[in-house]
């Protein structure tokens, strides 16, 4: 039966490809390429919908930055210092929609004051190298209970907080005594009861009850006794529940096997979720939208894409596959 919300999923060489009846019938999004990019080229990094229009989205990609007014069908590329960067995150402000942040590889934030219209780069002591070669900015996060603080998740060198609107920052403590520790993945924030800082990395999801300052690590049950650790990539959270967590779990990166990790109770205790068909790779991506909470969308690495309509209790896979989706969103129609 047709659902009445849209997924869009971003991939590498294959641009942003849309569906508009919850995934039984896709079609490619239409963008806007700059002349040096040819339609084969397009990888997409990034899927941002806006808090102020659930219309609209941003995509980062090696070809520039996107904004889509139309729930993903058409892309217009937007100028800036970024085009021909990797833009692997972006960010609206929650309150003011002219505010837009993107970070890229190289390590850098850019902010936009006027929608895009002029950037600045903003001062952020990210470093040049590290154990994967070039860092990368993987997310931009506004706290929601104060917009002027803002975490800055790198991938590899940890947890950047600034409490005033991206003007100054501060590199907070690392996560644990290992290099991969990080490596951040994907970074949330649980406005619950007690306000937790999350954070995912290869070896599990961290969280933080004192704006990063310290950290405790959960781990996931390893796919076998070979590997070293279970891997993990993106978080999600259930829009009105801040004690609903979802994390990408699998063997590795780009791996063979993988899984949706759920709590309900906060991180006390986990389960992996039953899904009809056993992931290819890295669960990589969940979706969420406060549009309708309980309907949660994931993907694996190598394009699977999985739905679930009662917060996670029960999962369907979508028929498409897709060659490597690297960003995920949805929006209601």
């Amino acid at each position: 039966m047709a659902q009445n919300f849209t997924i869009c999923v971003g991939t590498v060489g294959a641009g942003v490809w849309f569906s508009p009846d919850g995934g039984d019938h896709w079609r490619r999004s239409k963008m806007d390429l700059p002349f040096h990019a040819e339609p084969g080229e397009v990888q997409i990094r990034s899927l941002t919908v806006s808090p102020h229009n659930p219309h609209h989205l941003l995509a980062g990609s090696e070809a520039g930055l996107y904004r889509s007014e139309d729930n993903g069908a058409t892309w217009k590329l937007i100028e800036s210092p970024m085009d021909g960067m990797q833009i692997w995150s972006t960010a609206w402000h929650p309150k003011d929609p002219r505010i837009i942040l993107a970070g890229t590889k190289p390590p850098v934030v850019f902010r936009s004051k006027d929608s895009g219209a002029s950037w600045e780069r903003l001062s952020i002591p990210i470093a040049d190298k590290c154990l994967a070669g070039a860092p990368k900015v993987t997310n931009i996060l506004f706290d929601p209970r104060d917009e002027r603080t803002i975490y800055v998740g790198v991938e590899i060198d940890g947890v950047f907080r600034s409490g005033d609107g991206g003007d100054t920052w501060t590199h907070l403590p690392p996560l644990g005594p290992k290099e991969l520790n990080g490596d951040i993945h994907g970074l949330a924030f649980s406005p619950g009861p007690e306000p937790k800082l999350l954070a995912t990395t290869p070896d599990g999801i961290w969280s933080s009850v004192d704006e990063g300052k310290r950290w405790s690590l959960h781990g996931f049950p390893r796919f076998s006794e070979r590997d070293a650790i279970s891997y993990c990539r993106g978080v999600a959270l259930k829009p009105d529940d801040p004690d609903t967590i979802f994390v990408g779990n699998g063997d590795f990166i780009p791996g063979k096997r993988g899984a949706i990790q759920r709590t309900t109770d906060g991180g006390r205790s986990w389960a992996a979720a039953k899904l009809p068909d056993e992931p290819n790779s890295v669960i990589y991506w969940l979706a969420t939208n406060p549009a309708n909470p309980n309907i949660v969308v994931a993907n694996s690495l190598h394009g699977y894409v999985y739905v679930s309509a009662d917060a996670g209790e029960s999962w369907s896979k979508v028929r498409r596959e897709f060659g490597e989706i690297r960003a995920l969103a949805w929006v209601p129609n």
